[in-house]
């Protein structure tokens, strides 16, 4: 709860940060070039080309995992309307719901997604949450929603 009203975060759990990793891929990569230059210079001069792919192919690994940092769910009950956005690989959506009108169920059972509808939208949360926290959170929605 907040000034602002009562409000969710829920974000992907990363333990490397975006500066970690590229500490990480820098180092992995100037032991990675040293190591294949040398056999460069003592005669096997197809270990550089291999060894710069490998590189190539953990760069992209990096960037996709990089792309998704800053996923998350933000979901803001405030003045009568229920605000959720949803972030992903850099993407913003939003949905406003008003709060009398909104319908909060599983998707598919206890352990899917929380499947949040109303004025015609609907959206899923509970992405970052894991599957048996869902239900609590559902609940959790529900009571706030009715002002309790």
């Amino acid at each position: 709860m907040s000034a602002q009203g009562v409000q969710w975060r829920l974000k992907r759990n990363c333990s490397v940060s975006p500066v970690q990793l590229a500490g990480l891929f820098a180092s992995l990569s100037l032991v990675s070039l040293l190591i294949a230059g040398y056999f460069w210079y003592h005669g096997a001069v197809l270990v550089l080309p291999f060894a710069c792919a490998e590189l190539l192919a953990i760069w992209t690994a990096f960037i996709v995992y990089g792309r998704h940092v800053s996923d998350g769910e933000h979901i803001l009950l405030q003045e009568g309307r229920l605000v959720v956005e949803l972030e992903k690989a850099g993407r913003l959506e939003r949905a406003e719901f008003n709060r009398d009108w909104v319908r909060i169920e599983p998707r598919a059972g206890d352990r899917s997604l929380i499947e949040l509808s109303g004025n015609g939208r609907k959206i899923e949360v509970g992405r970052f949450l894991r599957p048996e926290l869902r239900p609590a959170l559902a609940r959790e929605l529900r009571l706030a929603l009715r002002g309790g």
